[in-house]
């Protein structure tokens, strides 16, 4: 399946109209998934995510988060990527970006397209915005690929009440093992939350850039996410059925 969404929409916002891409199943309606970014932007990594996604019978919509700063994604083969992603970063309103992703959750449940559950999956960055929105925007499952906001954000476990899987890797070098393990503890407090670490994986080991990925991680992770979303995630025509 492309990568290239089949649409891009505007959803409205207190601020102007954010801007995001959506893909379509091969049945053209489903339960959905809201996909949010890594620091990168809605680049070729994420676009491929949400592709696989679809593929698998998800409609998916994935935001452009840095609308506000005028870029949907960074050059992923630029020599400066990670320097421009942190730029960016550095430049974002966290609560702004929060109010967009929930903006995004709310506009997805009401599309035509949308026959059934709606969940948030989040890498990086992406992963701690969608834990943030989460606690604000009642979602039916969510998953968070080490989300780097999450050793600020953990306290918030209690307030997200959806069904909801962690992946860090044991060798991140920007969340430190023992920092990860406080994550695990607030977030496994809660009911209905799986925890995996990683061995040997760094931060963004999904990423399949060179400097990032560790395939073995990478495969288990998803894996799991695939399975994860197939139990929590359903259409309407299998609640009629249950």
């Amino acid at each position: 399946m492309s990568e290239t969404s089949d649409q891009r929409i505007e959803i409205v916002t207190a601020d102007g109209l954010l801007p995001a891409q959506v893909w379509r199943p091969p049945t053209g309606t489903g339960a959905a998934v809201v996909v949010f970014q890594e620091i990168f932007g809605v680049g070729r990594y994420i676009r491929s995510r949400c592709a696989d996604l679809a593929a698998l019978g998800y409609v998916v919509v994935a935001p452009e988060i840095y609308w506000r700063l005028g870029v949907a994604a960074v050059d992923e083969d630029a020599d400066d990527l990670l320097q421009q992603g942190m730029s960016l970063m550095q430049q974002l309103d966290w609560d702004a970006a929060v109010a967009d992703g929930v903006a995004a959750v709310r506009h997805t449940k009401g599309m035509i397209e949308v026959t059934g559950d709606v969940g948030a999956l989040g890498f990086c960055f992406g992963g701690g915005l969608a834990f943030n929105v989460a606690a604000i925007e009642h979602v039916d499952a969510l998953v968070s690929y080490y989300g780097s906001a999450l050793p600020q954000l953990h306290p918030l476990a209690p307030q997200v009440d959806a069904p909801g899987l962690h992946h860090f890797g044991d060798a991140d070098a920007y969340i430190p093992l023992a920092t990860v393990r406080e994550i695990e503890a607030s977030v496994t407090a809660q009911p209905d939350v799986t925890f995996e670490l990683h061995a040997g994986a760094g931060h963004a080991f999904d990423n399949p850039a060179p400097m990032f990925h560790h395939a073995q991680a990478s495969a288990e992770a998803w894996t799991s996410t695939v399975r994860f979303l197939a139990t929590h995630l359903r259409n309407r025509e299998q609640y009629a059925t249950d």
